[in-house]
């Protein structure tokens, strides 16, 4: 159980060379649950991880872990938290037991936990047979065997950046599903550039970008309070493009899909959406016709694109520009 777990970051900058990597970013998070932290690359998101754990200096203001600074006390403030940063490579030599035993063993797991514990995330991660070389595993196959690794000794505090990075989709679905039963008693602090994933995982998340606190908001606030401005339409028949002239009135982008399906951009009213259904239906029959995309994507896009103030969206989504022609069959 996380009991107290807590990460504080207080006004925390980092410069390199003159140039601010984070400026002046804030916030606090406390008790069990999932925090995604999301930007472009370079906007900080790394840097951050690796200020909280002692591997760089800030340049100003502090962090703390379960209040302990990893400046001041090191040994103190990590030994609560499991980190994977960046991809670790382990030596090539070692098997994967070896692997994570010696991780186990640096934390202080005794042999027996230790034992139970690599049998328990043999099964949830569907790790290869561990008794060959690191070396001559695949990269997904590594890095299950890194995380795995890095929850041997059941830290209550995990900061994971980009944990799913290199694997396939079957090898993301089993770290999604152990996360998710994880972050019921652990306090999870995440960096992902694949914003479905946050959207099944988190229950908050924090924008960066240009090394600034953008946004700070729970997934399921941002959800109900952005509206779906894309839809995507199967025909049960192929259907041309110029077959869709109908539409432009309402809809100002059309993406073709294949031969049956498109994606339509529209102002986001429910009114519009209704219609444009409707229209479908006069074209030919419509198979499935449902939002696209996720609100995630719709802020992400918005937020690295326009300025905010105090952390907070402050600019309302620009007009959707006029309709452009229907390309050519």
């Amino acid at each position: 159980m996380t009991g107290g777990a807590r990460l504080e970051v207080e006004h925390l900058v980092k410069s390199f060379s003159g140039r601010r990597a984070l400026d002046d970013v804030s916030f606090d998070l406390q008790g069990s649950r999932s925090v995604g932290y999301l930007g472009p690359n370079g906007a900080g998101k790394t840097t951050t991880l690796k200020l909280l754990v002692g591997l760089l200096r800030p340049s100003g203001g502090r962090v703390a872990i379960d209040g302990f600074d990893p400046q001041v006390d090191r040994k103190r403030a990590l030994e609560r938290v499991g980190a994977l940063i960046e991809t670790p490579e382990p030596y090539p030599q070692f098997t994967g037991r070896e692997v994570i035993e010696y991780a186990g063993g640096f934390r202080g797991v005794g042999s027996a936990d230790l034992r139970d514990r690599i049998a328990h995330l043999q099964e949830a991660l569907e790790l290869p047979p561990l008794d060959q070389k690191v070396g001559r595993l695949s990269k997904g196959q590594r890095q299950r065997v890194v995380i795995a690794a890095t929850l041997v000794a059941d830290p209550p505090i995990l900061l994971l950046d980009e944990p799913t990075s290199g694997l396939d989709p079957a090898e993301r679905v089993r770290i999604r599903t152990l996360l998710l039963q994880l972050k019921k008693d652990h306090l999870i602090l995440m960096s992902s550039h694949l914003l479905n994933e946050v959207t099944e995982l988190c229950d908050e998340v924090i924008f960066l970008n240009q090394g600034k606190v953008v946004l700070r908001d729970s997934v399921e606030h941002l959800s109900a309070r952005l509206t779906v401005r894309q839809v995507e339409v199967e025909f049960a028949e192929p259907v041309r493009p110029d077959q869709l002239s109908p539409l432009t009135a309402l809809v100002h982008r059309f993406e073709s899909m294949n031969e049956r399906r498109y994606r339509l951009s529209f102002d986001g009213r429910d009114e519009s959406r209704i219609r444009i259904l409707q229209l479908c239906q006069g074209v030919a029959p419509v198979l499935s016709y449902a939002g696209a995309g996720s609100a995630l994507e719709d802020v992400y896009m918005q937020l690295m694109t326009e300025p905010t103030i105090g952390g907070r969206e402050t600019r309302a989504p620009p007009p959707p520009p006029p309709p452009p022609p229907l390309p050519d069959p």
